[in-house]
């Protein structure tokens, strides 16, 4: 199990070629080739942990159950910075009768592709820096999690301002999504997936 508290952005791509070659160019290698997530939010029928601005999600990635805690986001102007509590768990969906069990129902499920990257350099435990290229039914983001100074380098090196930062979950973006096309919610899902 892991806790930390992570810091991060979303950037949206624009054209994945240039995008990709870029990261490339500042020495990003890929520590992790494009997989499948599936994920699982639950929360209590008086949805307590939406309206304290927590999160728990069940993910699962090939084969592999993660269950993650996300506190409330703490005050930050351009960042996404909240406590996290992440452990893996070998029988997910064993997992899953065990949050019913205890009164949790699923709210609301998302999936997406997900390549990760590592930049240049040694990584520190402390502060892992990341670059995770999300292709979702909503389109395509960037990832940037590691510390701010290190997240305004590499976002202004890969062409981006602080005006295009997105802190927004996914959960968040879909709903905006659907609310832009006039389309009723429901999951996130791809209708066919890649």
């Amino acid at each position: 199990m892991k806790e930390r508290h992570e810091t991060e952005i979303k950037l949206p791509v624009r054209d994945p070629r240039v995008l990709k070659r870029r990261l490339r160019e500042l020495g990003f290698r890929r520590i992790r080739a494009r997989y499948f997530e599936s994920n699982h939010l639950f929360d209590f029928p008086d949805q307590h942990l939406r309206k304290a601005h927590c999160l728990l999600r069940l993910r699962f990635e090939d084969r592999q159950g993660v269950l993650t805690y996300k506190g409330a986001p703490l005050q930050s102007d351009r960042y996404k910075v909240r406590r996290e509590v992440e452990t893996r768990v070998s029988e997910g969906h064993g997992v899953k009768e065990i949050l019913e069990g205890l009164g949790l129902r699923e709210t609301f499920s998302y999936q997406k592709h997900r390549t990760v990257y590592a930049p240049p350099g040694r990584q520190m435990a402390s502060q892992p820096r990341y670059a995770e290229y999300d292709e979702t039914p909503i389109g395509t983001f960037l990832e940037l999690e590691g510390p701010k100074r290190w997240i305004d380098q590499v976002a202004a090196q890969l062409g981006y301002s602080r005006a295009d930062y997105v802190t927004r979950s996914y959960v968040t973006l879909y709903f905006r999504r659907c609310a832009e096309l006039g389309r009723r919610p429901g999951n996130m899902i791809f209708t066919d997936r890649k």
